[in-house]
């Protein structure tokens, strides 16, 4: 029994120490930076995963907390615009070769006075949603959503989102400092279950607002799909 418990322990030991070695090099904060840029346009890549870790091991005094934040919601908004300018590009072509009289245009007209309307608010929400960020973005270049306006809301949505991460983390890594495995779960828990939340809230006002005749709310994510299936 001990023969496997001690290799496991220190496994997990290695573990930790790459971890602390990783967070305590400066090089961490262009890690960030980099993975927050991907996940706006490549949502295969686990943003939120690195921002509460280093908010973890932040507790403990590196890296830095506010920087964290700063590069995280940096990082964020220069790949919520790539998204943006994507679908700016290709999506406007594909919406362009839409049947003036057909479904997908109907609901792409729908989106677009939702986004109109809402478009803040929306992408604010979609922000902690996985892979939800990426479908907005992408819909609301595609419908040529105003890009100052797009840039205040971003900016907004993206400093709230690089805060909360990093914050998640940081009280995890507080309330076990001693145990910083302990405490990324902590962290990595509290996001999954606010995600959750906000996916549940959202599932329910959809189905609410789907169920009242004449309703012009079309979920920016759904828009997307039936797109990419053009």
């Amino acid at each position: 029994m001990s023969s496997v418990a001690g290799p496991t322990s220190i496994e997990f030991m290695d573990l930790l120490d790459l971890l602390h070695d990783t967070m305590s090099s400066p090089w961490v904060y262009l890690a960030i930076f980099t993975i927050a840029v991907l996940d706006g346009f490549f949502p295969v890549v686990p943003s939120e995963t690195a921002v509460i870790t280093a908010g973890v091991f932040a507790a403990s005094g590196a890296p830095y907390l506010p920087a964290v934040i700063l590069v995280a919601a940096a990082g964020a908004l220069v790949g919520d615009h790539i998204s943006y300018a994507i679908g700016r590009g290709m999506g406007t072509r594909l919406l362009d070769r839409l049947p003036p009289d057909g479904r997908r245009r109907a609901a792409i007209d729908r989106a677009r006075r939702g986004i109109a309307t809402r478009g803040g608010l929306i992408l604010t929400v979609a922000r902690y949603i996985p892979g939800g960020r990426t479908a907005v973005t992408l819909t609301m270049g595609a419908v040529r959503y105003p890009r100052r306006r797009f840039l205040a809301f971003d900016a907004l949505a993206a400093s709230s989102w690089g805060l909360y991460s990093a914050l998640v983390g940081y009280v995890g890594g507080l309330a076990f400092e001693q145990d910083p495995l302990r405490g990324l779960l902590l962290g990595l828990g509290l996001a999954l279950t606010v995600t959750v939340v906000v996916e549940l809230v959202r599932w329910l006002r959809n189905r609410r607002r789907s169920a009242e005749p004449g309703s012009d709310a079309v979920s920016a994510g759904a828009v997307s799909r039936q797109v990419d299936a053009r």
